[in-house]
């Protein structure tokens, strides 16, 4: 079976999207398609606009953060069915060491998974109207399109009741930032933090200390709009990125605090981010950028810097803690959300990257 299906592809590095009909191609096995209902726009999917990256791929469909409907499943497929609402998050091949370890993030196959826009046998199963290949399976899913191809392993079922149109950006940044926090810091109540940058994955890190219970989180940004979102979703105090001397303003007279978390991949950002630590300290980095780790290895002492991918998450058991984080009151990720339509998508971006709107979610229109 074959499905027509209207996408956002990109072709040009001018960051320019097109909607254009596709044809999506026959399931394999552990595929299902789904009916996308609403899809975030993440910073990772402006890295394509990169021409050395998009010649890589080719043409492409974007969209990492889908939420939607099954409308069919795979022969081998068994733990979802048609009509489940789910979430779409990042694939994983479920065999390698460390997706028996329970850390599908650091999946052997992660990369070719998730940043190729392929299968992991380079294959596609989208065609444009011309048949040549469109690249259909960023981050397994590819879901800026009115319908999007998964796999079992990178879906997650939630309850029908639930405004499934929101949920969307659960399943990358939103898990990226509190998942890094809740996962990969592991913060504790009375401890400390620091965020480099306001944006989704930053916020949602913001939102996630302050339900751990932390004492002080601090954010730092060049946006006065974002650094009063961050106030109003849990920081206790924000400090302009421009401030003369930064690391005591983010100090503010103390020690230094526990953890610090980069979203920027600025090579500034990134050594204050470990300056401004206390002994002992961690700073996560996630960031996706051409910035470099460039440290005086003496400000290391006692501390540690490490890379997170996904908030070190599980999506499976994850993403449903923060939907009921969410209902609870103590993850108000809606309020950092605004919705356009698919085609819209241009407008979107151009918001997002100058700071208008923190997290851009798009709607197919369908029929």
């Amino acid at each position: 079976m074959t499905t027509t299906a209207i996408a956002a592809v990109l072709r040009d590095s001018d960051g320019k999207f097109e909607l254009e009909e596709v044809e999506l191609g026959p399931l394999e096995s552990d595929e299902l398609l789904v009916k996308v209902v609403g899809a975030g726009l993440c910073h990772t999917d402006l890295l394509l606009r990169d021409p050395n990256f998009l010649a890589q791929t080719g043409p492409i469909i974007l969209g990492h953060e889908g939420s939607g409907i099954v409308e069919a499943v795979g022969s081998a497929v068994r733990s979802v069915e048609v009509g489940d609402h789910v979430l779409m998050s990042f694939e994983s091949c479920g065999r390698c060491r460390n997706c028996l370890a329970g850390s599908p993030s650091y999946c052997d196959e992660f990369m070719s998974r998730n940043l190729s826009g392929r299968r992991a046998d380079l294959s596609t199963s989208a065609l444009d109207r011309n048949g040549n290949p469109v690249a259909n399976r960023w981050f397994g899913q590819s879901s800026f399109a009115t319908h999007a191809i998964a796999t079992e392993r990178n879906v997650v079922v939630v309850d029908k009741a639930l405004p499934l149109e929101l949920l969307g950006p659960l399943g990358c940044g939103l898990q990226t930032g509190a998942g890094s926090v809740l996962n990969e810091m592991k913060l504790a109540a009375g401890q400390s933090i620091a965020v480099f940058g306001a944006g989704g994955v930053g916020l949602s890190a913001v939102m996630a200390a302050k339900a751990a219970g932390a004492r002080d989180i601090v954010v730092v940004d060049l946006v006065d709009s974002r650094l009063e979102t961050a106030v109003e979703v849990g920081a206790t105090r924000t400090v302009r990125g421009d401030a003369p001397d930064l690391v005591e303003a983010i100090k503010n007279g103390g020690r230094g605090l526990d953890f610090s978390f980069e979203t920027t991949a600025v090579t500034s950002v990134i050594t204050t981010a470990v300056s401004i630590l206390d002994t002992p300290g961690k700073a996560v980095l996630v960031g996706g950028g051409s910035g470099k780790l460039d440290i005086d290895p003496v400000l290391l002492a006692g501390k540690s810097v490490t890379y997170a991918l996904e908030g070190s998450s599980v999506p499976q058991v994850f993403l449903p803690q923060l939907v009921d984080l969410w209902q609870r009151g103590w993850f108000p990720f809606d309020k950092l959300v605004q919705t356009y339509t698919l085609d819209q998508i241009n407008q979107a971006v151009e918001d997002s990257l100058s700071g208008k709107a923190i997290k851009p979610v798009l709607t197919p229109a369908h029929p």
